[in-house]
């Protein structure tokens, strides 16, 4: 359930009409429900109770301070992939013992910030990466707390781009190397062994995934306890995925379900990193109307945002529905294609769509669009990245301003070398 309905036939974010936003903000921009978002949250939450666990949310899906905000309000975690994301959080207010640093290629300058700050653990990806944390720990005088991303070799049914848990995906280690990893850990002294970590994949619409990879790692749970070693966390990642068009992904309380089944009795606390789930459909893209344009071959309907403001339709064919603004005309449908401004043919928001004959001036919706939309977008073609704005009851509020013309330039500067 989101917050985006229409009244009189005008789109609404909550009891705000989207026209008036536009009109006061421009176009294109990024829209966010605060109320949406508080939802989401508390639904995945709660389907975990009776569990010991920690709801960190994945900062990588929206990165905006003013998300962040909200979700460190409602209770939530951090899941964070750079030294970036630890500083927003930091901003943001999340305490520094409910953030989990994962990621493959972590540098020294961000691992000596995680570790300065006390962070409650870093998910390890690789032998090499545990040896250059021992050894900045040991520098600063400091305690690594850690798990080890394992790879349990699980399909997760996603598109391949987002798919992490395979043996030919970068992510994690393989069990038998875990294993190894954890023995060489147990012996370094500026390293505490906490927990246990996987992450399969995204956008993932089934729950046996799930179970597959839980069970590899209560297996290695046992192993582990076997040589001496006591796993107080258990990292499930996130993956789980939303409808986008007519995916049917499971409740949380199902995943919930599943996980029971598969714990048992054991005393772990569990850490979820849900990113998607949370802020997908909590956030739509805005956008105007440029032109309409008829080829011979299709119909085009050419916008103000592009790949740049949404990179997902191209990058992994994702299908985002749009959905006219303002609905109180009936149009004839058209399928086109509805392309931005950007110089390449991938382009696009939709390919041979089936809307209504929009017109120049009219503002169209893309609808879940709140996790990996902004956080992706890019200034190419030198085009200035889009506002954000967020609705709470009757109000709202620019979370993040539009860029200007200056921004590009405001860190650019000429060389004279002759």
């Amino acid at each position: 359930m989101n917050h985006f309905h229409y009244h009189n036939d005008i789109l609404y974010c909550e009891n705000v009409s989207i026209p008036e936003i536009a009109d006061a903000v421009g176009t294109p921009l990024y829209l966010y429900s605060h109320a949406t978002l508080s939802r989401h949250f508390h639904a995945f939450d709660a389907a975990f109770d009776g569990f010991d666990r920690l709801v960190c949310y994945s900062a990588k899906a929206n990165t905006s301070l003013g998300i962040l905000k909200i979700l460190c309000e409602e209770g939530a975690g951090l899941d964070i992939v750079s030294g970036g994301e630890l500083f927003k959080g930091l901003q943001a207010g999340f305490r520094p013992e409910i953030i989990v640093y994962s990621g493959v290629g972590k540098r020294i300058d961000e691992i000596d910030f995680a570790l300065q700050t006390g962070i409650l653990m870093f998910n390890i990806e690789s032998r090499e990466e545990l040896d250059v944390l021992q050894e900045r720990a040991t520098t600063l005088g400091r305690t690594a707390r850690i798990s080890i991303r394992v790879n349990p070799d699980v399909d997760p049914l996603t598109h391949p781009h987002i798919s992490t848990g395979l043996k030919k995906n970068k992510f994690g280690i393989d069990v038998e190397t875990a294993l190894e990893t954890y023995a060489a850990a147990s012996r370094m002294h500026h390293v505490e062994i906490v927990g246990i970590d996987c992450h399969i994949g995204s956008q993932i619409t089934q729950v046996h995934p799930f179970e597959e990879a839980l069970n590899s790692l209560i297996d290695l749970v046992d192993r582990l306890k076997g040589m001496g070693i006591d796993i107080r966390y258990l990292d499930m990642g996130g993956g789980l995925g939303i409808t986008y068009r007519d995916e049917q992904p499971p409740h949380p309380s199902e995943y919930a379900n599943a996980i029971r089944k598969v714990l048992g009795d054991r005393k772990l606390t569990l850490v979820f990193e849900p990113g998607r789930v949370l802020v997908g459909n909590a956030g739509i893209l805005v956008t105007r109307v440029l032109y309409r344009k008829h080829s011979p071959a299709k119909e085009f309907v050419i916008t103000d945002a592009g790949m740049n403001d949404l990179m997902r339709p191209v990058l992994y064919g994702a299908f985002h529905d749009i959905r006219p603004v303002d609905r109180r005309e009936t149009q004839p449908e058209i399928v086109a294609d509805v392309v931005g401004p950007i110089c390449e043919s991938g382009d696009f928001l939709a390919q041979m769509r089936s809307l209504p004959s929009v017109r120049r001036g009219d503002l169209l919706a893309v609808m879940s669009a709140g996790a990996y939309g902004f956080s992706m977008s890019s200034n190419y073609c030198s085009r200035l990245r889009a506002a954000e704005v967020l609705v709470k009851g009757d109000r709202f509020a620019v979370i993040r301003e539009r860029e200007t013309y200056e921004d590009l330039v405001r860190k650019e500067k000429t060389a004279d070398l002759s």
